[in-house]
C-alpha cells in the first residue's frame, strides 16, 4: 500500500518538515551527480556500526565486481578500504539520516515524511519537532547498531527518523484515516484505512522481516531494526509527553451524528 494522504489537516505551516525534505533532496542530488561521489558520501557520512565500536579501525568494504572471465552473470567479491569518516563516528548517527540509496529509497521516505510529519510538527512546534525527529533517528540508528555491532556495511536513510514520526502519529491521531493506493498487478485502486491500522500493518511487517527474514539485514540491505527502534522510540516519547501535557493537543476528532 502506497499512502497518498491522511485526513487530518495541519493547523500551522510545517516549516521544519519542509526543510528536512529539502535538505534530503539537496544531499541526494549531490549523491547522484559526479562519478563516484555517491559512494564517497555514503562511506564518509554513513553510519558504519564497526566504526562506533572502534573509531580508529580501518574498515573494509566488500563489493561485487565482474569476474575476470568476462562472462555475463559471473561476479567475484573484492574487498577495498572504505573512505575515512568525515566526522566523528557518533556524529554519523545524524549525518546518515540525510543520505539515501536510490530513487525509490529517497522518494518513498520523503512521501511518508510529507504525509505524517506535518501533523506531528503541529503538536511539537517547530524546534521541538526537529529535536524529536533527530532524537528518534539517533535511537533508530542505535537499535540497528545493537542488532549488528560488527557490521562494516554503511547504514543510510531517513527511515529510522521517519519511523519515529510514524510512531508519534500513531499515538496522537488515532481517529485519522489514511488514503492509500493499492497496486494489484495491472489494476490500481484506493482504500481508506484508520491510520492505526495502516501504521500497525507497517510496523508488523518490519517486525516479521527483522525477526524471520532469511539472511536478515545483511541479505536484504534494509535496516529493519532501525525502523522498529525508531517507531518504538517515537511511540514511547509521545506517550510520555502527551500524558505530561508537554506537547500541544492534537486536532480533536470531528463529531459524528447518529440518526
Amino acid at each position: 500500500m502506497i499512502p497518498l494522504h491522511d485526513t487530518v489537516p495541519s493547523r500551522s505551516t510545517p516549516f521544519v518538515n519542509y526543510l528536512l525534505i529539502i535538505i534530503c533532496a539537496v544531499v541526494f542530488f549531490q549523491q547522484i551527480t559526479g562519478e563516484g561521489s555517491g559512494t564517497n558520501l555514503v562511506e564518509r557520512y554513513g553510519m558504519i556500526p564497526a566504526r562506533l565500536v572502534n573509531p580508529g579501525a580501518e574498515i573494509s568494504i566488500e563489493e561485487y565486481k565482474p569476474a575476470p572471465s568476462g562472462r555475463p552473470g559471473e561476479y567475484e567479491i573484492v574487498s577495498r578500504p572504505a573512505a575515512p569518516s568525515a566526522v566523528p563516528p557518533l556524529i554519523t548517527l545524524i549525518t546518515c539520516m540525510f543520505l539515501h540509496g536510490g530513487w525509490m529509497h529517497f522518494l518513498g521516505n520523503m512521501l511518508f515524511l510529507f504525509i505524517f510529519g506535518d501533523n506531528v510538527e503541529d503538536c511539537f512546534g517547530h524546534f521541538g519537532y526537529l529535536l524529536f525527529y533527530l532524537g528518534t533517528g539517533v535511537l533508530a540508528g542505535l537499535a540497528h547498531f545493537a542488532s549488528m555491532p560488527g557490521s562494516t556495511m554503511p547504514t543510510i536513510g531517513a527511515s529510522g527518523a521517519i519511523a519515529g514520526v510514524m510512531g508519534g502519529y500513531f499515538v496522537l491521531y488515532p481517529h485519522s484515516k489514511v488514503v492509500a493506493l493499492v497496486p494489484l498487478f495491472i489494476i490500481f485502486f484506493t482504500v481508506q484505512l484508520p491510520a492505526q491500522v495502516f501504521l500497525g500493518i507497517w510496523i508488523l511487517f518490519q517486525l516479521l522481516q527483522g525477526s524471520f527474514a532469511p539472511g536478515g539485514t545483511e541479505a536484504s540491505g534494509v535496516a529493519w531494526w532501525a525502523h522498529i527502534g525508531g517507531f518504538a522510540a517515537g511511540f514511547l516519547v509521545v506517550v510520555f509527553l502527551k500524558n505530561a501535557n508537554l506537547i500541544r493537543p492534537p486536532i480533536p476528532e470531528p463529531p459524528t451524528y447518529e440518526f
